[in-house]
């Protein structure tokens, strides 16, 4: 699931596609590649997480049209995939806070890929739990503030259509992340919120 992979002068050597923890901030110190799912990294020898690379390149595929994405994962605040969500790209997260929105814990304990959906993204918010009350559509778009929009409700459940979601606490992609696949969620526990409380979101590339 991980392997020990030294560097050289701070930085990285080249590797498949795959997300590498480093135990110090800045890519520095012991490294561990993530080839698949981790539920609890100290298990694999990740005393604490200081920083993760997202490297680029081909996803792995699995079956049907969902995809299991090594190019970027959901890593979590507890272990087996628990707590608070930290929803990562491809790129570079040289410090905890540039992984959380939150910035409420600098504990990252578990990883996953996330499921990708190839097909147009489109999600229906609801106010009431499952599928209930005043809703709202969204196709392909960013929404940086739901009241923006008109709807001024909170999100007691979600149905993902099509594509790849992820929902913010707070306008402006702050706040609580909350990774939302394709299926449905009839209250907002199913997607790991503590209050039915989401105000902006994006589709996942």
């Amino acid at each position: 699931m991980a392997s020990d992979h030294q560097t050289q002068a701070g930085k990285p050597q080249p590797l498949h596609p795959k997300i590498v923890i480093f135990e110090q901030e800045n890519f520095q110190g012991q490294a561990h590649e993530l080839s698949g799912p981790c539920p609890n990294l100290k298990e694999t020898g990740v005393d604490k997480a200081g920083s993760v690379l997202v490297q680029a390149g081909p996803c792995e595929s699995l079956s049907l049209s969902l995809s299991l994405s090594l190019c970027t994962g959901v890593g979590y605040e507890q272990a087996n995939c628990k707590g608070e969500q930290f929803v990562f790209e491809k790129g570079e997260y040289p410090r905890w806070d540039s992984w959380t929105s939150s910035r409420r814990t600098d504990s990252l304990s578990s990883l996953r890929p996330i499921k990708v959906d190839s097909q147009e993204p489109k999600i229906t918010l609801y106010e009431n739990p499952n599928f209930t009350g005043k809703k709202m559509e969204i196709v392909d778009d960013d929404v940086p503030s739901f009241h923006a929009h008109g709807y001024q409700e909170k999100v007691s459940s979600v149905r993902v259509q099509s594509g790849t979601w992820v929902g913010y606490q707070y306008p402006g992609y702050r706040g609580l992340q909350y990774l939302l696949e394709k299926g449905d969620y009839k209250d907002s526990s199913d997607f790991g919120a503590p209050h039915p409380q989401v105000q902006s979101c994006a589709p996942h590339p």
